[in-house]
């Protein structure tokens, strides 16, 4: 299982779009798509699982994919140090 971070969203993307949206490359096993606090919309971006060659397929079928005016920008999703940050972030 491989998860998916789909950036540059639209800020009105909901979680059954993005599932739709992926699913045409296989099997979503799971969708985290964060919400902004106070207004409840998209925050720009979600996490999508799905397993390793379905996940390899829709990274290379949706990036740079346009939604809506937003460029997506797909791609596997970073781990993360023990602080939270991911490789490469300002310190």
């Amino acid at each position: 299982m491989l998860t998916i971070y789909a950036g540059n969203l639209p800020s009105n993307t909901t979680e059954k779009e993005l599932a739709e949206l992926f699913s045409a490359h296989g099997k979503v096993r799971g969708i985290k798509l964060p919400q902004d606090v106070f207004s409840g919309k998209c925050r720009g971006f979600g996490f999508v699982d799905m397993e390793g060659h379905e996940a390899r397929a829709a990274i290379a079928a949706l990036n740079g994919r346009e939604l809506r005016g937003s460029f997506l920008r797909i791609t596997l999703e970073r781990p993360r140090d023990a602080k939270g940050r991911s490789p490469g972030a300002r310190r």
